[in-house]
């Protein structure tokens, strides 16, 4: 795995890569947002990891240019910004992971190991999916350009077929979504939901296997 290592720090900088490097994997680090864009421009990443406040910049808009750019590279941002609110930010502008300094060199080891097994789709928070535009981080859908309104149990059923694309989730599997939201789920609650589903975003939008359960459709 090739990972690119973003970090002004130099004795932080040179410990992590020299930990990265006994692991078994390569690095590159820069010092500098414009020298992370050049070294990108010139190689092909596996994983970043990202300080927060750089020389020439922060780090919260270099990961926002990347994910807006279609770029799915995993990141986790390295950072002595604790706040709740900062984390925040960092996970839903499409980081994978947020570790806060100081840390101990064996966790970022595991953390990056975390990631590199878990990660297998895209973390950008906005998806498209045929006409449709679903933004994860906020929870809202726009059909065509035009908002879509779902309830927290619609929602929740869309978000378990979206983030297992092509895979067939039973009845029994969907209502386990939809428990946190009702005491107790009745017998035709996940036809019901699928149904108003298919009249708000369309009918493609959730195949039915008859007898097993729903899949996302194609977009």
């Amino acid at each position: 795995m090739r990972i690119l290592l973003i970090e002004d720090d130099t004795v932080l900088g040179a410990a992590v890569r020299d930990q990265i490097a006994a692991d078994g994997q390569s690095v590159d680090w820069v010092a500098r947002l414009d020298a992370a864009g050049d070294a990108m421009r010139g190689a092909s990443y596996d994983l970043i990891l990202l300080d927060l406040m750089l020389p020439d910049g922060r780090g919260i808009d270099f990961l926002k240019a990347l994910r807006a750019r279609g770029d799915v590279t995993p990141v986790i941002i390295l950072t002595a910004l604790d706040q709740v609110s900062d984390r925040i930010a960092g996970l839903n502008t499409g980081a994978d992971d947020y570790l806060v300094k100081p840390f101990d060199l064996a966790e970022l080891s595991a953390r990056i190991g975390s990631v590199a097994r878990r990660y297998s789709g895209n973390p950008n928070p906005i998806i498209t999916h045929g006409p449709l535009e679903i933004d994860l981080a906020a929870r809202s859908i726009r059909c065509e350009g035009k908002p879509v309104q779902l309830t927290m149990r619609e929602w929740a059923l869309f978000e378990a077929l979206l983030t297992r694309p092509g895979q067939l989730l039973s009845r029994a599997q969907l209502e386990e979504k939809l428990y946190a939201f009702d005491a107790e789920v009745e017998s035709n609650a996940i036809e019901v939901h699928v149904s108003r589903l298919r009249k708000k975003l369309g009918r493609q939008v959730i195949e039915t296997e008859r007898g097993l359960g729903y899949r996302l459709g194609k977009p």
